[in-house]
């Protein structure tokens, strides 16, 4: 199997330096919405805390092709489900890391603690 292609370092370092990640799911006229997303090795990843029917996880499943705005540019990307236990347990603690306010860590135990969370943990890679 050919490995995943992976973002440039200078747009991993900006994604891993940013808070927010500008994300649009699917390749319809969704707008991009901010969310939190860490970087692992140089790869991207992200959760949905709510995991709402409507909202860019499911539009993820039903289309995995999107795109992020990161680096001053918007980047075309594909969603890659997640279903390594080592690579959840390394995305739980690089949340913790880059997340770690005092009002960023609740989300951070939630996003570790709920099954229905972290099995939403989703790779992003350009496309």
């Amino acid at each position: 199997m050919p490995a995943q292609k992976r973002f440039s370092r200078p747009v991993a370092q900006a994604i891993a330096r940013d808070k927010i990640l500008g994300v649009r799911a699917g390749t319809g006229d969704h707008r991009f919405i901010g969310i939190w997303s860490v970087v692992v090795d140089g790869r991207v990843f992200v959760r949905s805390w709510d995991v709402k029917p409507t909202g860019w996880y499911h539009a993820f499943r039903d289309e995995p092709r999107g795109a992020i705005q990161a680096a001053g540019r918007e980047i075309r990307v594909r969603a890659v489900p997640v279903r390594s236990e080592r690579m959840k347990a390394a995305v739980d603690d690089a949340y913790f890391e880059k997340y770690n306010t005092p009002a960023s860590l609740r989300y951070c135990r939630g996003f570790k603690r709920s099954k229905k969370r972290r099995d939403t943990t989703t790779e992003l890679v350009p496309r």
